[in-house]
């Protein structure tokens, strides 16, 4: 058995916490995962009250942009708004009022 000197001190890891979506979408690996990350990139670097947009590239829909786009919203816990044209998917951050109807017993 070895043992350290007295005077070396032993790294300690850095501790912090995050949602548990957020880190899954940074722990995943993979060529969808990495896909993933990309449009959480997108989403992140929008600013709240401004809205991002996404142009379709050859071979890719705005249908496939809009679903990874939701699905790396939900990695992060957030609600998203979109708009699609031809071409293009404008997305921005959603108040998280929820569509349909009210719950009979409403929590608070």
């Amino acid at each position: 058995m070895t043992y350290l000197p007295a005077t070396e001190v032993t790294p300690m890891p850095t501790f912090s916490t995050l949602p548990i979506g957020e880190a899954r979408a940074r722990s995943a690996t993979g060529k969808r995962a990495a896909l993933l990350q990309e449009y959480v990139g997108y989403i992140e670097r929008v600013a709240p009250g401004e809205a991002g947009k996404l142009e379709a590239g050859e071979g890719e829909t705005t249908q496939a942009i809009r679903r990874r786009l939701n699905a790396a919203a939900a990695a992060l816990g957030k609600n998203l708004e979109f708009r699609r044209t031809a071409d293009a998917v404008y997305f921005w951050s959603s108040e998280g009022r929820r569509r349909g109807r009210p719950r009979k017993n409403p929590v608070g």
